[in-house]
């Protein structure tokens, strides 16, 4: 890899409304995606709005998974950030797409810390 970190960014269209709606399902299924995907789960922080909704990070030791629900709409934006090699972000994006029953997914990937640019001090290139 010739940057620091992967970032995808997951468009979630036509998902299934009431399991975007369910913060334990969505808590349990960002905590499998990353564990499948091999990371190391340091801390996580969920939250279920009123009247619909749920917005939830996983911190990994790699670095996040994240996401945010609008089931009135069948949508959910999702973030897979890792850094190295160790972690495969696809995985665990492909988990996520399959637990949300989405049939219309999204993936857009962006080379985070590109190496060409950044000197090792810090300084950009």
């Amino acid at each position: 890899m010739n940057a620091l970190g992967r970032h995808l960014l997951l468009e979630l269209n036509d998902c299934n409304r009431e399991v975007l709606d369910d913060l334990e399902f969505i808590r349990h299924a960002m905590l499998r995606a990353a564990e499948q995907a091999g990371a190391t789960v340091v801390g996580e922080s969920f939250h279920k709005f009123d009247p619909i909704g749920v917005t939830g990070i996983v911190a990994i030791a790699e670095s996040h998974l994240c996401i945010h629900t609008w089931p009135e709409y069948g949508y959910a934006a999702a973030d897979v950030f890792t850094c190295g090699d160790d972690f495969d972000p696809y995985q665990a994006a492909g988990l996520l797409i399959e637990k949300l029953s989405c049939t219309q997914p999204s993936i857009t990937e962006i080379q985070r810390g590109q190496l060409t640019q950044i000197a090792p001090s810090g300084a950009v290139s």
